[in-house]
């Protein structure tokens, strides 16, 4: 997610360290790098040229405090700005004072509305709602069965009528959650390949008769600018109240994440990034100017981590590394809970700084990948004793993994290397421990 806008800004931010103070020429080139890195990122041109006016304005002439250099402050008020440009602060989604609370999804078809209708569902479940999902799609092929499938794997009703009109489907699935103590609505709609006329009038019944409170428009961010011309079209007729961009973990150049905000004067609620029915977060617009200028996003990173912590399980990997009892097996459970958290290359985004390597250093999941498997062709036994893993047994790991026997070695090598750092670490050196420990990914 904005991988190219962010390596580009990085290269502009350059040309202003080492001046000592900021001057009309200098600040003029550096930001002439901005603004060509925001258009090359799709940005609008509109909103960039606003962008790098307010920059401007704030940078030109500022004295530059001496515990700072001249493209720190610059970076501050870029950040400032870019906050301002995606929203501020994060919305919520409206809830209705009596149930349901009623939420209707638009968007062209191919945007990912029915997926995103699902993960809004889970993301609403998972902070103790009852959701009813409305399968209200009635003109694209098995969009009823895809929302079905969806729903039985999230273990979350849905609501379907095939044969009738969309709007009557609304207007039983409603009825129909009030009867069954269901306290929020997703309703699910039609979507073309382009804006038509029979499409927005349908959409616009649907509206009319479920009275919506919250209408989110999905849009898929790999579209660039004409995301944002669609949700311009569609906010004529809908008058939604936030935007959804989809797919951010693509491709996307990202301009129309900070661009559809200022165009239609709505918020971004959520953001699209992953496949996975849980790869739903809310959007937080300071958070996000912050990926993008490459100062990483920890408070995201420590939530993800929190919703897929087992305490009870740390508890006792504590009490394994303190009497030296770390296995394989342990370590298999602490790779499944970290795939639980997202892709690494995402999670790597996070973390302040790691825009600083080089671009092809990405983490090879792959590698993760084999372990996981030389791991799974052990035996109990080889898992909780490593050291009667002899050269028949090598071969045999490896044959039933897929890997090589030296895969095989290298893994058994590096894990032997982490239980000596864990006795040190068991020994109250912790910091020590710490520092030599490496962790086996290749």
């Amino acid at each position: 997610m904005f991988e190219s806008l962010t390596q580009k800004l990085e290269t502009a931010f350059k040309k202003l360290r080492g001046q000592g103070k900021i001057t009309p020429q200098n600040i003029e080139e550096s930001l002439r790098e901005v603004r060509r890195a925001l258009l090359d990122a799709d940005v609008n041109y509109k909103v960039t040229k606003q962008f790098i006016e307010d920059v401007q304005k704030r940078a030109v002439g500022q004295e530059v405090l001496t515990s700072i250099t001249p493209g720190q402050l610059i970076i501050k008020i870029i950040h400032e700005e870019m906050v301002k440009l995606l929203g501020e602060s994060k919305t919520d989604i409206a809830t209705a004072q009596a149930p349901p609370t009623v939420i209707l999804v638009a968007g062209l078809q191919g945007s990912g509305k029915t997926t995103f209708s699902a993960k809004l569902a889970n993301h609403l479940k998972s902070k103790g709602r009852f959701p009813l999902l409305v399968a209200a799609d009635v003109h694209r092929p098995a969009a009823i069965d895809q929302l079905e499938m969806l729903g039985q794997q999230l273990q979350i009703p849905v609501y379907a009528e095939r044969g009738s009109g969309a709007v009557k489907i609304a207007e039983n699935a409603i009825n129909f959650a009030r009867k069954n103590v269901r306290d929020t609505v997703i309703i699910d709609t039609a979507g073309r390949l382009h804006v038509d006329e029979e499409m927005m009038k349908e959409v616009e019944a649907v509206r009319d008769k479920a009275q919506p409170h919250e209408i989110l428009f999905v849009v898929d961010a790999m579209t660039g600018q004409d995301a944002v011309n669609t949700a311009k079209a569609f906010h004529e007729r809908l008058n939604f109240d936030g935007v959804v961009l989809t797919k951010l973990d693509g491709d996307s150049r990202g301009g129309a994440a900070l661009s559809i905000r200022v165009v239609v004067q709505k918020p971004i609620k959520f953001i699209g990034v992953g496949e996975k029915l849980d790869a739903l977060e809310p959007f937080y617009p300071d958070r996000i100017a912050s990926r993008i200028l490459g100062m990483g996003d920890i408070v995201t990173l420590v939530e993800k981590a929190q919703e897929h912590f087992d305490e009870a399980k740390a508890v006792k990997l504590e009490e394994k590394l303190r009497k030296s009892q770390f296995t394989f097996e342990d370590f298999l459970d602490q790779l499944r809970e970290i795939k639980k958290m997202g892709s690494l290359d995402q999670m790597m985004s996070m973390i302040p700084g790691m825009n600083k390597l080089p671009t092809n250093a990405t983490v090879d999941e792959k590698s993760l990948m084999r372990v996981e498997a030389i791991i799974q062709s052990m035996t109990a036994e080889e898992r909780v004793r490593p050291s009667i893993i002899n050269g028949n047994r090598r071969r045999r790991i490896a044959l039933g993994s897929g890997t090589t026997v030296q895969d095989v070695n290298r893994l058994l090598k590096q894990f032997d290397e982490m239980q000596r750092m864990m006795k040190r670490f068991s020994k109250g050196n912790m910091r020590r421990a710490m520092r030599g420990m490496q962790f086996p990914m290749n």
